[in-house]
This record gives structure tokens, C-alpha cells and sequence, in this order.
């Protein structure tokens, strides 16, 4: 349960990482006038702690889950950032149809590798 608890971990701040530095590139300056825009370069900061925070709790995590069982939890960033981007209104990007079919077939894939196989 350790391992999945560090790999979840992982998960959302990889996840907070993606929508910090999105919401932080959409808005930041050019580089000539970075030096009148201290708060960009903190939420710039931000997102990139949020990722090496991540992967602190991903290597933590490889300590005490096997990769095969590890891996496929990855993808659950995709989907959390899928929705995040869709529901927050400071993102409002438009909902396809399509997404939503491979954001399906993301969960399916993922519980086809990560739930346990049924003796028949």
C-alpha cells in the first residue's frame, strides 16, 4: 500500500504541475521584460518544483511496487489533466467527443493492466 500511496502522490503532482505550468505559460512575458514580472517566474518556479516533487515520490515509489504494476498509473495524470483543463474555469478548453472516447479507453487500458487476473 506504500508504493501506491508514493505513485498516487506522484500522479497529482505531476498533475498540479501540468495545469501550474500551463496557466503560468499562457500569461508569461517575454523574456526581455522577465525582470518586471517577478511572480511569472515563481509560478514558472512552481511547476517546475511540483514536477522534481514528483518524480521524488515516483522513485520513491519504484522502491516498493513492482514496474508492471507501477507504470500504468501514469496514466491517470492524463486523464486528471483532461479534466482539470475542461472543468477549471481559468482553462475553459472546449470538450470533445473524442477525447472523452480515448479518456475511456485510457481508464479502460489502465484497469485492464492494474486489476487483478481472474483464474477461470
Amino acid at each position: 500500500m506504500k508504493g501506491g500511496f508514493l505513485a498516487l502522490t506522484s500522479v497529482l503532482l505531476v498533475t498540479l504541475a501540468q495545469l501550474t505550468l500551463r496557466a503560468t505559460m499562457s500569461n508569461f512575458p517575454p523574456l526581455t521584460l522577465l525582470a518586471s514580472h517577478p511572480e511569472a517566474v515563481l509560478r514558472l518556479a512552481l511547476g517546475l518544483g511540483l514536477y522534481g516533487l514528483s518524480m521524488l515520490f515516483w522513485m520513491l515509489a519504484l522502491r516498493h511496487m513492482p514496474l508492471n504494476r507501477l507504470y500504468p498509473l501514469l496514466s491517470l495524470s492524463y486523464v486528471l489533466v483532461w479534466l482539470a483543463a475542461i472543468l477549471l474555469p481559468q482553462f475553459a478548453e472546449p470538450f470533445h467527443w473524442q477525447s472523452l472516447a480515448g479518456v475511456i479507453c485510457i481508464v479502460a487500458g489502465l484497469l485492464c493492466v492494474s486489476l487483478p487476473a481472474r483464474k477461470i
